[in-house]
């Protein structure tokens, strides 16, 4: 008789992690060789994942095995007519088996999963995300969902260096270091932007920026961007033709206002896009049906817009990660304000419901979307008002792009570079900043939340708005020690012993033998009851789970020491001799003095 193994929870590694030995930490050098590691296994990912959604495209959309498609040029109309409304309700249905079957994780558009891991289960991400991911993206993005392929390779890359951590029994600060590496390697490979990736990471996943954290999250993104490099090519993810225009003046005064304000309208659209999200993300599950119910409901209308768009258009604009239509922008095609504006809603709206449907994909691609029809709108308009002053479609078009993708995810340094790598238009830099500037202003004035974080704050799962939020760890012991301290005989009498501490307004003891510190007594943990203590000494209640550390220590230092040592106390001298004497203890830090620094770097 065999028994049958359930599938393995997050609950359940959970579980399994608490039982492993010690976690380990590596050296510096050895997390950049296995980042370099990371950075190869995420762009061999990103590179499958993409052939993934080739294959699928080529299968949902004329019936054939081909891996061989473009997604930025436009396509013949597929052979199954009025029929493809059907494709998307297809993919997903699959999307749907796969996610409830295999990996819950893997619904939605990934980068809250990876953000959740990160602050609510130690950076563990489940190895089988990886794979049910690539497959559940592939097929939605493929079939015709309206979702982006950003967010499951940033999930796929995470999984990779979740899942080396996790064989390596590495501690928590490694894991979560590896998870963003491996993150900010899939999409540099993805996009041909390693600079992107590298900020993605920093401003989106890391709670820590430092040369310990920073230096392998290089090293991963530049190594997935060379082998990207081979496998694709070094072309940008988007040919901008009036990037090689020379520009020998500073922008138009009249085109820089028409800036500023698409960066406030983008502002506005961001709002409205992450609003919308999250109502669709609510509605589908409070309707009361199962999963594939809902699937079919959302996908409907989805494939149902799409062959709309092909109807009066020729084009399937907002099946799928969009790039087409973007492309054709940049590329100065033709386009009026009614259909820009129509395909900038109707990318809201189509979007919008595939992930409240339950499709698996990103939105950092619809957001490009909204942005460049939007940008767009604002170079068309600004072109008939003003016609004297050279408004391009195109160029609003990119820093519409990156001003919606700054508005709607809040890393506004990764927007700005990752539209510049993505199309090499440096023209367009000091419009794109303020643009994003303001795009992010506007956005912030009117909800706090993010579009990736506002998922997880609807869940009760909260992420800090501010995740680089321990500079208190940089301040030295001699900043945040308490300075009432008294060094008391260990033969003392415990009654002698708190009247001292009454009297003079002790608020810890430390107990010295001879020439030596012998440890500590935290009497404040102690109610005091007279005659309690009558015939014992400073010997009878001795602590010795206490670190030494040099004043001029940083807090970080002192409290990795005391969490490797299983500690809760750190004494703190003004010599770094090994074996300090009770003459040097200048102070301690105690769970109170770390409190206070927390609470202070938040609120002073």
């Amino acid at each position: 008789m065999s028994a049958t193994r359930p599938n393995t929870t997050s609950e359940d590694l959970e579980g399994a992690q608490s039982a492993l030995p010690e976690a380990r930490t590596f050296s510096t050098p050895i997390m950049c060789l296995l980042a370099v590691a990371v950075g190869i296994v995420a762009a061999v990912g990103a590179t499958v994942f993409h052939h993934l959604i080739n294959l699928v495209h080529n299968l949902f959309y004329y019936g054939t095995l081909s891996i061989h498609y473009d997604a930025n040029q436009f396509e013949a109309p597929s052979s199954f007519g009025p029929l493809i409304i059907l494709a998307p309700v297809i993919g997903g249905l699959i999307v749907v088996f796969l996610v409830r079957t295999f990996a819950p994780e893997a619904k939605g558009h990934g980068v809250p999963e990876v953000m959740f891991a990160i602050y609510h289960k130690k950076g563990n991400i489940r190895g089988v995300v990886a794979v049910v991911k690539s497959l559940a993206s592939a097929i939605s993005i493929g079939s015709g969902a309206s979702v982006g392929r950003e967010g499951p390779i940033i999930q796929i890359g995470a999984s990779f260096g979740s899942t080396i951590a996790r064989y390596l029994n590495m501690t928590r600060w490694q894991k979560i270091t590896l998870l963003s590496a491996g993150a900010g390697a899939g999409i540099a490979a993805t996009f041909n932007t390693p600079l992107g990736g590298v900020l993605f990471a920093v401003e989106m996943l890391l709670p820590e920026v430092s040369n310990r954290t920073f230096l392998p999250v290089v090293v991963a993104t530049a190594t997935a961007t060379y082998v990207s490099h081979m496998v694709f090519g070094l072309d940008p993810a988007f040919l901008m033709p009036l990037a090689s225009l020379q520009i020998s003046e500073a922008v138009d005064p009249v085109q820089l206002a028409a800036y500023a304000a698409l960066g406030a309208l983008a502002g506005v659209m961001s709002w409205a896009f992450i609003r919308c999200l999250a109502y669709a993300e609510d509605l589908f599950p409070a309707l009361g049906i199962n999963d594939y119910l809902q699937n079919i409901i959302g996908m409907v209308m989805v494939g149902g817009l799409a062959y709309a768009f092909f109807t009066f258009t020729g084009h399937y604009h907002t099946a799928g990660v969009g790039y087409a239509t973007i492309q054709d922008i940049l590329n100065g095609s033709p386009y009026t304000v009614l259909l820009l504006g129509l395909l900038l809603f109707g990318k809201v709206f189509a979007t919008s419901v595939s992930l409240g449907a339950g499709a698996s994909g990103g939105v950092f691609s619809p957001s490009l979307f909204i942005g460049a029809t939007l940008g767009g709108v604002v170079g068309v308009v600004g072109g008939m008002l003003f016609p004297d002053n050279g408004f391009q479609a195109a160029e609003f078009a990119v820093v519409g792009m990156a001003a919606v993708v700054g508005g709607a995810t809040g890393a506004a340094m990764t927007a700005i570079v990752m539209l510049f790598e993505m199309t090499r238009d440096y023209n367009i830099i000091v419009p794109l900043v303020l643009a994003v500037a303001v795009a992010v202003g506007v956005r912030r004035w009117l909800v706090a939340e993010n579009i990736y974080t506002i998922k997880l704050r609807n869940r009760g799962k909260v992420v800090p708005s501010n995740r680089h939020t321990n500079m208190y760890l940089v301040r030295q012991a001699r900043e945040l020690m308490a300075t009432k301290v008294k060094i008391l005989p260990i033969d003392m009498p415990v009654n002698d012993a708190l009247q001292i501490v009454m009297d003079e307004e002790i608020e810890h003891v430390i107990v010295a033998e001879g020439a030596r510190i012998a440890g500590y007594v935290r009497f404040g943990s102690v109610p005091y009851v007279p005659d309690r203590y009558a015939g014992q000494t400073l010997k009878d209640l001795v602590r010795t789970d206490y670190v030494v550390s040099p004043k001029f220590s940083i807090l970080n230092t002192v409290i990795s020491r005391m969490h490797q040592r299983g500690r809760s106390y750190a004494i703190i001298t003004d010599t770094s001799s090994r074996v300090p004497r009770p003459d040097d203890v200048v102070g301690v830090i105690d769970r109170t003095e770390i409190a206070d620094a927390v609470i202070s770097n938040h609120y002073a």
